[in-house]
Formats: structure tokens, sequence, C-alpha cells
């Protein structure tokens, strides 16, 4: 009879011991952060400081000790822009790599062809994108971090109205940017009333010339500013043929281009336009008592003393993203991933570099258009105006 027990005790004791070696296992697993982004390509603007965004700050956090004392893991693709490939990458990080939360997706068409993939796996994910489409109406598992091209439109709108702007030529790109920038204006310009749109052209992402657009523009009965909304070589074509052409009426970009990037491709000719973006392009500005100014003041000095490069906008999403995932994992105290999501949507007061985050089962954004800075170039570099 005694060495039965001993034998029953010691097999539980053995048992025991595998079992706390297991659990110690789990618990020393990665936290896998996933994403997809545009690193090379037409739109390496875009995903080329998001992925060094994320790969210095994955190891900042874990140099701190991880989240729930578990070290992250980035598994990262490069989608190169194109929407069949990040479908393609989302699904390896949902089916292969397994990961816990999905932060990428440089563009709107990366994103939107991930999202159905994202909603059948039930998994957060938090795109950098910023069309309207991506959160509006509420995906139950789809957040993003840039402000809406309708926010956009509606600071830009505003701001024409204060200076006594009323009817607009729109030119616009033929892209998933421009053309969802284009449909939100219209839109806005409905709502907001006192302003109309008298001229609207477009243009493709191939055009090198943009000087029949403009000149239609110009020559619009009563037209008093104009609007490009575009991303990436577009939008410095438009800026330089307006400056060719000579027109001298105010001339506002979308924040498609909000990034020293585009003030060296477009040159002296962005002298004087205005658009809409991040005070992280104009840190210096900001009073003492705005409450982004110490999130964005230390997000652009540690970026550009590690990659010894000006920092984006765009690079600035994916600094708000990943730690958007981290205060959800945290709050949630587990990466399940119901728990994250929910914990994602009650997320409020969380400060930014893009803005202060206020997410809800209804806005799945949680920015305002005032979350917007209107900026100014002013000798070749960015100004605040309000």
């Amino acid at each position: 009879m005694f060495k039965t027990i001993t034998r029953c005790a010691s097999k539980f004791v053995a048992i025991a011991a595998v079992s706390l070696l297991a659990m110690n296992v789990h618990a020393a697993d990665p936290i896998r952060i996933g994403s997809f982004l545009s690193v090379t390509g037409p739109a390496s603007f875009l995903g080329d400081p998001e992925l060094k965004t994320l790969q210095m700050y994955v190891e900042k956090i874990n140099e701190e000790g991880g989240v729930l004392g578990r070290q992250l893991e980035l598994v990262h693709y490069d989608d190169a822009g194109n929407a069949s490939k990040a479908r393609n990458f989302a699904s390896r990080l949902i089916r292969s790599d397994r990961v816990d939360i999905i932060v990428g997706g440089s563009t709107t068409g990366a994103t939107m062809a991930a999202v159905p993939m994202v909603e059948q796996a039930r998994i957060p994910f938090i795109s950098l994108a910023g069309a309207v489409v991506i959160t509006t109406p509420v995906k139950e598992w789809v957040f993003k971090t840039p402000q809406s091209d309708y926010m956009a439109a509606v600071r830009i709108l505003n701001d024409m109205k204060a200076q006594g702007l009323s009817k607009v030529g729109l030119i616009s790109g033929t892209g998933g940017f421009g053309s969802s920038g284009r449909e939100q204006t219209l839109k806005a310009v409905k709502e907001i009333g006192g302003i109309e749109v008298v001229g609207d052209e477009t243009y493709s992402g191939s055009d090198t010339d943009m000087t029949a657009q403009l000149t239609n523009l110009r020559n619009v009965k009563g037209v008093d500013t104009i609007l490009n909304f575009g991303f990436g070589q577009g939008p410095a074509i438009v800026t330089r043929n307006y400056d060719q052409l000579g027109i001298e009426l105010p001339f506002y970009q979308s924040h498609g281009v909000a990034s020293d990037g585009f003030l060296e491709l477009a040159g002296d000719s962005a002298e004087g336009l205005r658009l809409p973006a991040s005070p992280l392009l104009v840190p210096e500005s900001l009073p003492e008592s705005d409450p982004q100014k110490p999130v964005v003041g230390a997000y652009k000095s540690e970026y550009e003393e590690r990659w010894n490069a000006k920092v984006s906008t765009f690079g600035a999403y994916a600094y708000d993203g990943l730690m958007l995932a981290v205060a959800a994992i945290e709050k949630a105290g587990t990466t399940d991933k119901a728990a994250v999501r929910e914990a994602l949507e009650s997320i409020q007061g969380h400060v930014g570099v893009t803005g202060t985050f206020n997410m809800s089962a209804d806005d799945h954004n949680g920015l305002q258009a005032d979350s917007f800075r209107i900026l100014e170039v002013r000798d070749g570099s960015w100004k605040l105006i309000n």
C-alpha cells in the first residue's frame, strides 16, 4: 500500500513538473506582431518609414522588458504596394505565422484587400492607411490610425472658408487614395455649406504632366482656390506645373503629401501651399501645454537619431498603431484576440503622434478633424498656421 501511494505521488509530481515547464515555456513565447507594408515600389515613401518605426520600437519595448513580461516579435512582409500581394501576406500572417495582432497596410488598396480575411479569422487589425472606407462603416476587427480623408477635406474646406474662399477647383489622382479623397471632398462640400466645387479634374498615376487639367481649372469662371487630393509623385508634378503656369490662386494639398520628402520633390514650387497634417512636422511650434508635444518630440528625435533621416507622418501612423496595440494588450492582460479587440475599442485619451485617440464601438479611428493642424510652406519649410 505504501509503495502504491509513493508511486502515485511521484507520478503526480512528475505531471506537475511537466505542466509547470509547459506553462513557463508558454509564458516565454513572444507576442507576435504581424505586418504587411509597402516598403518598396511606388508607395515606399509610406512603407519604408513605417517599417523602420515598427522595428525600432519593438526593439525598444523589448529592451524595457516587453509586454506582459513577454518579448515582442515583428513578422513583416513587403507588399510593394500591390493589393494581391497584401492579401496573400495577410493570409500567411494569420494562417502560417499565427500572429496575435496585425499592424500594417500602408495603402487603402492593400488594407481593403486584407479586410475580408481579418474579419473571417477574427484577428485585431490596425491599418496605417487613410481612406474613410476602412472604418466606415465600422468593421468589428478593423481599426486605423490616420485621420480619414473626409476629416482632411473638412479641415481644408473650413480653412478655405476662413480665408474667404468659396469656389474650389478640385484635381485628384485616380488611385484609391485620390478617388476616395475626391468623393469625400464632394461630400464634405455639401455638408459644410457656403462653398462649392466649380471644377473637377483627375490624373492617373502614370501621368507626367498635369498642365492641361490645371489650365482647365484656372479658366473656370469664379474659381478662387485649387485643391489637389493625391499621394506619391502626382502631387509634386501638379505643384511644379502649378508654378510653371503662374497660377496665383491659393493652393491646397491633402495630408497625403505631408512629409519633408514632398518638399524635396516639389522644390521652390511648393512655396505658399497649405495642407492639413500632424504636428510632427512642426513640433517646436507646439505650446508647452499641448499634450502631444512630448510624444511628438520624442518620436521625432528618436527616429532621426536612429535612422539618420527626417521623420515623416507616415512613420508616425505606425508608431501610433504599435502603441495602440501594446496598450490594448496590456489593458486586456492577455493576447486573447477577442479581449484585445474589446480593449482596443474602449481606449480613451490615448495621446499619440497623430492625435489623441478616443475609440468606441461606433468609431474605430478615434480621431476628429481638429487633430489635423494647418501647415503652410514658407521659405522651403513647414510653418504652423493653426
